[in-house]
């Protein structure tokens, strides 16, 4: 059975003038996303092209080929700049017309528009190529956990080698001088019915990801503390109920850190909320850049925080903690020109192996933070049973924490040396803290 071309056309600039203006629609509920704007209006142009390509023999050649294949041509542009929006990338005008001005420019040669195949292989080299980039500005984001961009990608690439087959086609047509024959047999209605659903199918999965976006960022919103962008509560304890058990079988064990800001109420009452939030932000900043990669840090509530480290030895989780603290205390003496002198306390404890609750672990931890502020504050204490004997770090120990705290021992008081040490129980009298001048 022979497929119509004139229906063919018909249904194609109904269906992307829909979907131009569904994706337009989709953009006006949210905003943000620009990119489907962007893409609603490729579809419109797109639309308008096949319009007038449907219309040869009936409107001159100067509108039915050359300014419908130009607008075909920057409906691909708008398609590419949309591909570079979603994944955060700016837009290059010159680039996303290069197509258009490669069409207009060869429509100026008279042996170029007298030849069928020319026109041909330029059209569908273009097509291909803008396909490409946009499969490829897709693969760049491929880091964003979204199904539907692994698809969509699929569609491009296969949409591009479709269109590169029409090259061999053309110029094997054109040696036996049946180009004319060819492009008006049913290859020509195959082709029209593929960019059919190949529009239909990019439509539907750019929506796709789009709605796929929108429901990873509540997520993450629903998961993240809005002031310092780490782990609420909640995120948190899933977190870390989910790394107990891999913990159990790790020779090493888990650690938890908690921290406490100290006197933070008097630093809100004394300097106002506003200090107070980047007091927040900033201890928030100086935990992720001394504690690894691969520690959770999150906000319990108001100045608690908490950092579970998976396979870590007593003394390694000692060492970031004082890193911490160490780092925090020395960006926080003069906040927005303020001195505001903020300190920050510190409990650890293990996972014991008998532990099946994060919230016995996180306990002890708050039991080592509640003798770390009857002891003075501004100190990091392990859990009593975790700590069996004393443990004193060695000078050349602190040495590389504090560089990487960003300390330098010049700028140590001489009479106090090194922060905080672990102590035995019924040892506090040997207690010693840094001072910064």
């Amino acid at each position: 059975m022979m497929l119509d071309v004139n229906t063919l056309y018909t249904v194609t600039i109904l269906v992307m003038a829909l979907l131009g203006l569904l994706l337009i629609l989709v953009w006006l509920q949210n905003r943000g996303m620009r990119a489907l704007a962007w893409w609603g209006a490729a579809y419109l142009v797109g639309g308008m092209s096949v319009w007038l390509l449907g219309s040869h023999g009936s409107l001159s050649d100067l509108l039915s080929i050359d300014l419908a294949n130009a607008l075909l041509f920057v409906a691909c542009g708008l398609t590419w700049s949309g591909a570079r929006l979603f994944d955060g990338r700016g837009i290059k005008p010159v680039a996303m017309l290069i197509g258009t001005f490669m069409w207009v420019g060869a429509c100026q040669i008279p042996s170029f528009m007298a030849s069928l195949d020319a026109r041909v292989i330029l059209s569908s080299v273009i097509i291909s190529g803008y396909t490409m980039v946009i499969a490829f500005e897709f693969w760049r984001g491929r880091a964003e956990p979204l199904g539907s961009r692994w698809p969509a990608i699929v569609v491009l690439g296969a949409h591009s080698m479709l269109f590169l087959l029409r090259v061999p086609f053309a110029l094997a047509s054109s040696l036996d001088g049946s180009t004319a024959a060819l492009w008006n047999s049913g290859w020509f209605a195959i082709i029209a019915l593929e960019s059919l659903l190949y529009a239909i199918a990019f439509a539907v999965i750019v929506v796709a990801m789009a709605k796929e976006r929108m429901e990873l960022k509540h997520k993450k919103s629903a998961l993240s503390d809005p002031l310092t962008g780490i782990a609420n509560r909640r995120a948190f304890f899933d977190e870390a109920v989910a790394r107990l058990d891999p913990a159990r079988k790790d020779p090493r064990p888990l650690a938890v850190l908690l921290f406490d800001l100290d006197r933070f109420k008097r630093i809100n009452d004394r300097f106002g909320h506003a200090i107070g939030d980047k007091v927040l932000r900033l201890f928030t900043e100086k935990a992720q850049a001394n504690l690894r990669p691969a520690d959770l840090v999150g906000r319990l509530g108001g100045e608690e925080f908490a950092a579970i480290m998976s396979g870590v030895e007593l003394s390694t989780a000692f060492m970031l903690a004082e890193q911490v603290r160490i780092a925090f205390a020395a960006a926080a003496r003069v906040v927005d020109g303020h001195r505001v002198s903020a300190t920050v306390s510190a409990g650890i404890a293990l996972l014991a192996a008998s532990e099946a609750e994060i919230d016995s672990l996180l306990a002890r931890a708050d039991q080592a933070l509640y003798v770390a502020k009857a002891r003075g504050r501004d100190r990091v204490e392990i859990a009593e049973v975790d700590r069996p004997r004393a443990w004193q770090p060695a000078a050349a120990e602190w040495s590389p924490a504090l560089a990487r705290a960003g300390i330098v021992p010049d700028a140590l008081v001489p009479a106090t040396l090194v922060p905080s040490p672990a102590l035995a129980p019924g040892e506090g009298a040997s207690i010693r803290k840094v001072g910064i001048r």
